[in-house]
């Protein structure tokens, strides 16, 4: 019985942190812009297939094709911001959610017709034999999973607390027009968000794809998830995105398991649901965190 537990606590942590992921990259275009950015799931397909593409198709080594994935998933991030938010004279908010949501269906269309519909997979990072804690088995990439999620979280906040350019993108969200007074580009912040949340889900999508298939059009339900986790935590807060990542994850793994399968998906929508009609600036909020986005 607990290896069975143990098997569906560590695969909801694998999910889980691909979720955080996905939430930490809505945050990061939220701080930067307040657009929820609902094309984030496609950033992460784009990394698990642009991976696959340099690795398998192309034989490149593996830290060459690191660099030109992440690469690639900036510069559709960076396109994406030039070519559909820049140009907006008077920038509504809720049009720039719906323009996000027909980039990600551009971006479904084109990854379809470049890898169409048959699922990518590749070799894991590490090669060896799984690891087994009390019966239950943990695959190597597993752990590069949890531990890529864990070095991008310490990195981000690093970059969020101690860099100016992180403090500035921080001071754009709170008061773009006070931002502008002291000096800071808006405009140049805004775009290195969009760049920076697509390299994030990328990451993402190259560290789980060994362990979990990779199709073009897993970016909705992968929107969808990072979403749920971001709200769970309060939008903006990368710590309660990391939770609520962690959670849905378990939650979706315990349900699958111990339930059925075919409910797994519907956790994250109820989750959502529940925060939206109950807690809807987020669990892990502050006090202090809610008077700052008031003000």
């Amino acid at each position: 019985m607990l290896t069975v537990f143990l098997q569906f606590l560590f695969s909801g942590l694998t999910v889980g942190a691909v979720y955080a992921l996905v939430g930490i990259g809505f945050n990061i275009t939220y701080n930067a812009t307040s657009i929820i950015n609902l094309a984030q799931g496609e950033f992460v397909v784009i990394g698990g297939l642009m991976m696959w593409f340099f690795a398998e198709s192309l034989k490149l080594p593996f830290l060459v094709s690191v660099a030109f994935t992440i690469i690639s998933a900036g510069i559709v991030g960076l396109l994406m911001e030039r070519l559909t938010i820049k140009p907006l004279k008077n920038p509504d908010l809720l049009l720039m959610i719906m323009i996000t949501i027909a980039v990600s269906i551009v971006l479904r269309g084109i990854l379809m017709f470049a890898f169409g519909k048959d699922p990518y997979v590749y070799p894991s990072f590490t090669e060896g034999e799984p690891l087994s804690i009390y019966g239950a088995i943990i695959q190597q990439q597993t752990l590069w999973v949890i531990g890529i999620t864990g070095f991008c979280i310490i990195l981000l906040f690093f970059f969020f607390k101690k860099t100016m350019v992180g403090k500035a993108m921080l001071a754009c969200a709170v008061n773009p027009t006070a931002a502008k007074l002291v000096g800071i580009n808006v405009s140049r912040m805004v775009m290195l968000s969009f760049v920076l949340s697509a390299v994030v889900g990328a990451i993402g999508g190259m560290a789980i794809t060994p362990i979990s298939l990779m199709e073009y059009d897993k970016g909705p339900m992968l929107a969808v998830k990072g979403f749920c986790a971001a709200i769970m935590g309060g939008l903006g807060t990368n710590r309660g995105a990391v939770i609520g990542g962690f959670i849905i994850g378990i939650l979706e793994s315990m349900t699958a398991g111990y339930i059925h399968s075919g409910l797994k998906d519907a956790v994250a929508l109820i989750i959502l649901l529940l925060i939206l009609f109950f807690k809807p600036a987020g669990i892990f909020v502050s006090k202090a965190m809610h008077q700052l986005r008031k003000f």
